[in-house]
């Protein structure tokens, strides 16, 4: 009874240790005696013999690695900066990959093409273009280079991402200063143009006034002056307080009111 439940227990040891899970987001490849079996192992279980075979997996979603590196400018200066590399492996080339890179093709292959990308390109641009607008160019122009080495040999190069860019402390400090330069620049701008469209405002206003002083100049005769006048004589005879009005008949009038 005991051999019989060694049996067993060997025989479930057995089974499980050849017995691989390829999770959703990758694939996998058999090894055998040394030799890649050319088919390629979707996500699921998959049974092998451990004693002469071994299952390889890898990613193909995408995958992200940050490299630390300093990137050679135009102007001669090392602009230190951390970079994020997303790509992903082409299923189809995994077996390829395994057979002519190796399971350590970041190392061997993708950090390598990307430093030799990145000196070539960062090498083209001053070194304040790498903390500007110029940065998207930049990694634009890493990713197509990668990509024309990367591509056949089975990786989709998707985006190379610049961050953290340090640049040198003189650099930095010029930089700083000009965009405060070019803030202060746009601010006397924007000042300059309030005042002048006030000065408009003012203008078109005072040019309001004296057309109108104009219209009513231009319209008064002595007629409306007279009737004015009378106008004015009426409105004062309605008043309760005691006066003496004043005239020569011309003039409009002159008027001594009584004070309370």
């Amino acid at each position: 009874m005991k051999s019989i439940s060694t049996f067993i227990i060997v025989i479930v040891i057995l089974f499980s240790s050849g017995c691989a899970i390829v999770k959703q987001g990758e694939v996998g490849v058999k090894r055998k005696l040394g030799r890649l079996n050319q088919e390629i192992i979707q996500p699921g279980p998959v049974l092998y013999n451990p004693f002469v075979s071994r299952v390889i997996k890898l990613p193909i979603r995408t995958v992200n690695i940050e490299i630390m590196s300093n990137l050679p400018s135009k102007e001669g200066l090392n602009v230190a900066a951390v970079i994020s590399i997303l790509y992903r492996v082409e299923p189809e080339k995994t077996p390829e990959i395994l057979e002519n890179i190796g399971i350590n093709y970041e190392d061997v292959l993708i950090g390598s093409v990307f430093r030799s990308a990145a000196a070539d390109v960062c090498s083209r641009f001053f070194a304040k273009d790498m903390h500007s607008a110029q940065r998207a160019a930049i990694e634009r122009e890493i990713t197509i280079q990668m990509a024309k080495i990367l591509e056949p040999r089975g990786f989709d190069v998707q985006a190379v991402l610049m961050k953290n860019i340090q640049l040198p402390q003189g650099l930095a400090r010029a930089v700083e200063e000009k965009l405060e330069a070019e803030q202060n620049a746009q601010r006397m701008e924007f000042v300059l143009d309030r005042e002048q469209q006030e000065a408009q405002r003012k203008m078109i206003e005072a040019q309001g006034i004296r057309d109108a002083q104009k219209i009513i100049s231009e319209g008064l005769n002595d007629q409306i002056i007279k009737w004015q006048s009378i106008e004015a004589f009426r409105e004062l005879a309605k008043s309760p307080n005691s006066k003496i009005i004043m005239t020569n008949g011309e003039a409009p009038m002159l008027i001594n009111g009584d004070k309370e």
